[in-house]
């Protein structure tokens, strides 16, 4: 059996003027907020639960349509278009899915206004839904928050990495925030707790980064050479901030916790950079010392250490220099606790 998802009538057409099947077809009036957004991106938050693929189907095929005139996926929606939105049938399995929606929840919060969030992402929560993940941070916050009439993220972090994520609550401060991120004006530092005594010397890692799919469909990403066309120019910066002793009666080597800043945003670049330098994130389990995990697990690290400490970007609206902290989680700090300053 087939379900229908956006099944309404027409509003302001009479079934006499209706379209064969127009029962189920919507007109949208795109708004202010919507304005700039690419069409498929309007469209799959109107159709919430359809796959993205019969998303990209529905438009291909020319059942979208903007002021009754085809376009394409990228095609950028303004104040006042009307979008026509078809009905989608989907699987029972894809409906059962979209009608259970993300349990509703809220983040610890480090700054709130009219224009953007910033909170504090819990270590092992996706930032959003796919790739095996039912759902993230924004599906949770947006069943918390049904009035919002916009709520998207501005940047990503990994499922195992805590700290500050930003959500725009204005399309206008989400492409401004954006821009940001894309021309490298924030200032992103993360805290690293690293195998072994990171050199004082090495500040500076210019290292080009290629990502790349094994063959279980896994995205993995290494160091490559300058000469590799596929491979993308990745700058890190690394401060040690404390060293951690050796403690061998546990089995524990000397660990380095490090401010490591990023002045470039690619997939996975602080974990592939610290580990080609043969000093890996304690706890990674794609890139890390995997001996050094399950001795670490025995002393209650159970995570990756790698925290979002310290982001920097100007506001959206004011354009003012807003700087935000958020501290070490307890699970992460408790297990400095015999750390000496560097």
């Amino acid at each position: 059996m087939k379900h229908i998802i956006g099944a309404k009538p027409v509003p302001g057409r009479s079934p006499a003027e209706s379209e064969p099947g127009a029962v189920a077809v919507r007109w949208v009036e795109v708004d202010a907020e919507s304005a700039g957004q690419r069409l498929d991106n309007f469209l799959i938050r109107e159709l919430k639960g359809v796959p993205k693929t019969h998303v990209y189907r529905i438009i291909r095929s020319g059942e979208v349509r903007i002021n009754k005139g085809r376009a394409a996926a990228d095609t950028r929606i303004e104040a006042g278009d009307v979008v026509r939105v078809p009905p989608v049938r989907i699987s029972e399995k894809v409906a059962a899915k979209a009608e259970r929606p993300a349990p509703a929840r809220e983040f610890p919060l480090l700054l709130e206004d009219e224009h953007l969030i910033a909170l504090d992402k819990p270590a092992g929560v996706a930032v959003h839904g796919g790739s095996g993940v039912s759902f993230g941070v924004i599906e949770q916050l947006r069943q918390a928050r049904p009035q919002a009439r916009f709520l998207e993220l501005v940047h990503r972090l990994d499922r195992e990495t805590s700290g500050i994520l930003l959500v725009a609550k204005k399309r206008s401060a989400l492409t401004h925030l954006q821009d940001q991120f894309r021309e490298r004006e924030t200032g992103k530092t993360y805290l690293a707790l690293a195998s072994g005594d990171w050199p004082e010397r090495l500040k500076v890692i210019d290292a080009p980064l290629h990502k790349y799919l094994q063959a279980d469909g896994e995205r993995r990403v290494r160091v490559t050479t300058a000469e590799d066309p596929d491979g993308m120019r990745s700058i890190t910066l690394v401060k040690v901030r404390t060293r951690l002793p050796a403690r061998p009666a546990e089995g524990l080597p000397a660990m380095s916790l490090l401010e490591v800043t990023i002045k470039t945003g690619r997939t996975h670049q602080i974990r592939v950079h610290l580990a080609s330098q043969g000093h890996p994130i304690v706890g990674d389990d794609k890139y890390g010392d995997f001996d050094l995990n399950r001795r670490v697990q025995k002393h209650g690290l159970r995570r990756m250490f790698l925290h979002a400490w310290r982001l920097q970007f100007g506001h959206p609206a004011s354009g003012e220099r807003v700087t935000l902290h958020a501290e070490l989680p307890p699970e992460l700090s408790g297990f400095l606790s015999p750390a000496v300053p560097a």
